[in-house]
């Protein structure tokens, strides 16, 4: 692909294989590149795999759903989430992707990712909330039936000063420790956020220890 494939509605993959080439053929972690897909409010991409490079892979304008989507090598984010309504709703269900060396899922709208079905390998961060975008809101994630392969940093990290929630529910952990939730002061001045904390506090990080299986 050397041009970003813009979906209204819905767009069946057949499980063919997408990579980028030209201008979307970067797969490092430089901000501001395009993606391979990018979605209108509403839409629902299935069943594609997004091979290397894969440039930033998703972009999400609004509402959207990713179904049996696979990535095999993340390049700057796999898919990243940018409605501005608090009500906006982004699903993954099904899919998983390896070989991110930041993030997989990234935050940077308003709403609430749902993230269930899915399996990540060799990663940074499962799910971020921006920690410094120039605009900031409240956003929640909720992640259940989800299997982490390691080495991983950790599977969720959200804002605890915007409001931030994440609720995580069979989640299985292979390979080794890694935070589950992370907490952060977030701000909007492009500083790097500051970490305040991990592990469950019933707030801000939701789950409780027989949510979690390592194996």
């Amino acid at each position: 692909m050397s041009a970003t494939i813009e979906v209204s509605g819905s767009y069946d993959g057949g499980m063919k294989r997408y990579s980028g080439s030209g201008e979307l053929g970067g797969g490092g972690q430089g901000e501001d590149q395009d993606a391979l897909f990018e979605l209108a409010d509403g839409a629902v991409l299935k069943n594609v795999i997004l091979g290397a490079p894969a440039a930033d892979g998703i972009h999400c304008l609004g509402n959207c759903t990713l179904q049996n989507v696979w990535w095999e090598d993340v390049g700057e984010d796999a898919a990243t989430f940018k409605g501005t309504s608090a009500s906006a709703r982004y699903t993954i269900d099904g899919g998983g992707a390896r070989n991110a060396d930041d993030k997989v899922f990234q935050h940077n709208g308003a709403g609430t990712v749902t993230i269930k079905n899915f399996q990540v390998e060799n990663f940074g961060k499962l799910y971020r909330s921006c920690g410094n975008c120039d605009t900031q809101y409240e956003r929640h994630v909720v992640v259940s039936n989800v299997k982490a392969t390691g080495p991983g940093q950790s599977l969720v990290g959200v804002n605890a000063n915007y409001g931030d929630t994440a609720d995580l529910s069979a989640i299985t952990i292979v390979g080794g420790e890694m935070n589950v939730c992370e907490r952060f002061q977030g701000n909007d001045s492009g500083d790097e956020p500051t970490k305040l904390g991990s592990g469950a506090d019933g707030t801000h990080c939701r789950y409780s220890s027989s949510s979690i299986t390592y194996r």
